[in-house]
């Protein structure tokens, strides 16, 4: 009998038990977006935001100290995504393709069009626009390697300031982005690289992180000693974006 509540409060820990997956709805829209970070499409208005972001591993945590939000949209072409940030500190000097962008403030995607947990994409911008684009066979936990070798041709971005960045004598508002993924990039896989039928779900999530910053010499620096902060939309329960089955649901619809 002790042996059995044990086993029952291991696995029935608030820190798994409280997470709940989100769910999105993705609607169809009838033309292209423009991307330019404005987020001024007519369609956009229509496109309602996901839950605000919270903390990585989900009740109980902090409230981030800043508010994320994002919205989706698709065509036979493209899968639209769309994030505001608050941000009062813009910061952003990684400025070359494939840099690992998260060891400074960042947006991200994770992308599992059958979601089985398997052959999903991640992608990761900044507030200079820099792309990271990598593509995983199978969870780093489950012995996966990152394939940075996958690229996206016809990969639409833009990034609008609300501020000035790298520049610490003031106080920013934050950063809004656009992304346009064609769906023939998601050419890794089982699944066949074309757009969703309407009524298919695919695994979704998004992170955001964000480091306390000092300003040193006129320059933001990382706070020595902190480890960052770790913002989703749908809560994975651990420190880890690499268990896709934590991951939110988007249903895509006509």
């Amino acid at each position: 009998m002790r042996l059995n509540i044990f086993l029952l409060l291991a696995v029935a820990s608030p820190a798994l038990l409280a997470q709940e997956v989100r769910s999105y709805t993705c609607n169809k829209v009838n033309k292209p977006l423009k991307i330019d970070g404005l987020l001024k499409n007519t369609e956009w208005a229509s496109a309602p935001w996901t839950s605000d972001f919270v903390d990585i591993e989900g009740a109980g945590k902090t409230k981030p100290r800043f508010r994320t939000r994002a919205k989706m949209l698709w065509d036979d072409t493209y899968l639209y995504i769309a994030a505001e940030l608050e941000e009062p500190q813009l910061w952003a000097t990684y400025d070359r393709h494939d840099m690992v962008i998260f060891h400074e403030h960042d947006f991200e995607v994770f992308l599992d069009p059958d979601g089985d947990g398997l052959h999903y994409f991640e992608f990761e911008m900044n507030a200079l626009n820099t792309g990271w684009d990598l593509y995983l066979p199978k969870p780093y936990k489950d012995g996966g390697k990152a394939d940075n070798g996958w690229e996206i041709p016809g990969l639409k971005t833009a990034v609008r300031l609300r501020g000035t960045l790298n520049k610490p004598n003031d106080r920013d508002k934050g950063w809004t982005l656009e992304i346009a993924f064609p769906w023939a990039a998601f050419n890794r896989g089982p699944r066949p690289a074309l757009p969703p039928k309407p009524g298919e779900t695919w695994r979704v999530n998004f992170s955001r992180v964000e480091w306390l910053l000092d300003v040193v010499g006129g320059k933001y620096e990382k706070r020595k000693g902190l480890k960052e902060d770790n913002w989703v939309w749908s809560p994975q329960g651990v420190i880890n974006m690499h268990v896709p089955e934590k991951w939110g649901t988007v249903q895509f619809a006509q």
